[in-house]
């Protein structure tokens, strides 16, 4: 069987300027009846943070650098990044794969733990974006990293840089992840995941007060999706006189407006009301650890399909 010819990073996407913000958005919920006030709403929240996503580019520098970290180890691959909702969308980087003389493709998504919509879905859009392009490819994708030694230690450090500004044993660390409605079919799988990578970091750290929460819920209020809300616990964590608060978004490789906006205005400005001090973690980006993390699941997938 002839050896993978290289890696996809398959990202979500995001606008790099203003003008960008709106087609994003509508490419985001095409298919989906959601209001125009919605989605005014949520350009709002660009517009708060620069009028632009740092995502494409933190996933390129992701990519240069686990290009580097796999001819290092000895498994030199070139890499492409397809998004689900930006340029370069998928099947223009399929389009680009197959001239390029590309046949088996390893497709690392960029998300650590499984939700539909984190996970599966980005295999469906593969396979819809093959289709579009009229490219047949041979796709085989890693386990996600969510408990990788390298992933927890990564974010262990991030953490251990806000506990060191604090100086406070009794800072609750506080791990997110985007939150999922309950009728995906894989939500239970999904929270099971964002538990252990919590718990994992805070077990590397000797921290024993933490907590899991889940932030950026969308959709109708009245459907039921994963809790308790973020917000909703910074007001029980002051409720039982908590002061300090680092939160850690657990469910996060790079800083997008999730993180941004959701936790560095909105959980931020909750915490001020409430009187709390809270750190935002770094998220890994292209931390060598989190990289080393990424080429051990490309170098799991080569082993297993060409071994």
């Amino acid at each position: 069987m002839p050896e993978f010819d290289a890696v996809l990073l398959i990202a979500f996407g995001g606008p790099e300027q203003p003008e960008d913000v709106l087609p994003f958005l509508e490419n985001v919920v095409r298919g989906r009846s959601v209001p125009p006030e919605r989605l005014a709403e949520v350009a709002g929240h660009y517009e708060a943070i620069g009028g632009r996503s740092p995502l494409n580019e933190l996933t390129y520098r992701q990519l240069r650098a686990l290009v580097a970290a796999l001819h290092e180890a000895g498994t030199p691959l070139p890499a492409y990044v397809g998004m689900r909702n930006w340029h370069p969308f998928l099947a223009d980087t399929i389009r680009q794969i197959h001239a390029d003389g590309v046949h088996r493709v390893i497709g690392l998504i960029m998300a650590p733990q499984q939700s539909d919509s984190s996970f599966e879905k980005y295999q469906r859009n593969v396979s819809e974006a093959m289709a579009e392009a009229q490219v047949e490819l041979e796709v085989a994708y890693p386990e996600p990293f969510f408990d990788h030694p390298l992933f927890i230690e990564a974010n262990a450090d991030r953490v251990a840089e806000c506990l060191a500004q604090l100086e406070a044993p009794e800072t609750t660390l506080v791990f997110t992840a985007h939150s999922v409605p309950l009728d995906d079919p894989h939500h239970q799988r999904y929270a099971e995941q964002v538990m252990a990578s919590a718990r994992a970091v805070a077990q590397q750290l000797n921290h024993v007060h933490w907590q899991v929460a889940y932030q950026s819920r969308s959709g109708r209020p009245q459907d039921p999706w994963l809790e308790p809300d973020l917000n909703d616990t910074l007001h029980a964590l002051h409720h039982r006189g908590v002061r300090s608060v680092v939160v850690q978004p657990i469910g996060f490789v790079c800083d997008h407006v999730e993180v941004l906006y959701d936790l560095d205005h909105e959980a931020a400005a909750t915490a001020q009301e409430l009187g709390l001090k809270l750190l935002r973690a770094r998220t890994v980006h292209d931390d060598p650890k989190f990289i080393r993390a990424l080429v051990d699941s490309v170098r799991t997938v080569t082993q297993l399909h060409n071994g």
